[in-house]
């Protein structure tokens, strides 16, 4: 599976796991409930989506260029990061607003959503990988005759 369809499998999967998992945790980091939290977790999805367009399409640009193909531990460790780091870019402040506390509070509460998701994402992206193949941006390139 490539392109467009790649992509929309992929964040669909990973958007929907990741719903549930947060809503739990920001209701457990917050206190304020559930239903509180689930909204602030579907908002944070809906960025979330737009930033994994945006990070994946940017990243196998990249990726594209690189003489080594494959994806190797380094690999995948810098695309979690890269994604995950953006991400708080944006969550921080909109975690602050809807829970009504400061950005610092914000930036706390969300280190424990960045440990789970940096390991979370890392773990997805392989398993997507092995279930649905490699990009073309990763494959080996085939041998010249």
């Amino acid at each position: 599976m490539q392109g467009p369809k790649r992509r929309i499998v992929y964040v669909a999967l990973y958007e929907g796991i990741a719903i549930v998992v947060a809503s739990a945790a920001l209701a457990a980091l917050s206190g304020q409930g559930l239903g509180h939290a689930s909204g602030v977790a579907v908002a944070a999805s809906a960025i979330a989506i737009v930033w994994n367009l945006v990070f994946n399409h940017l990243f196998e640009r990249w990726e594209a260029r690189q003489a080594v193909r494959g994806r190797g531990l380094g690999r995948r460790i810098a695309h979690a990061i890269g994604f995950e780091g953006g991400l708080v870019a944006f969550l921080v402040p909109l975690m602050a607003w809807w829970f009504d506390v400061s950005l610092w509070q914000a930036l706390v509460m969300d280190l424990g959503l960045v440990v789970f998701f940096l390991v979370y994402t890392f773990a997805f992206n392989w398993g997507f990988d092995r279930v649905f193949g490699l990009p073309a941006s990763a494959r080996e390139r085939p041998a010249a005759a």
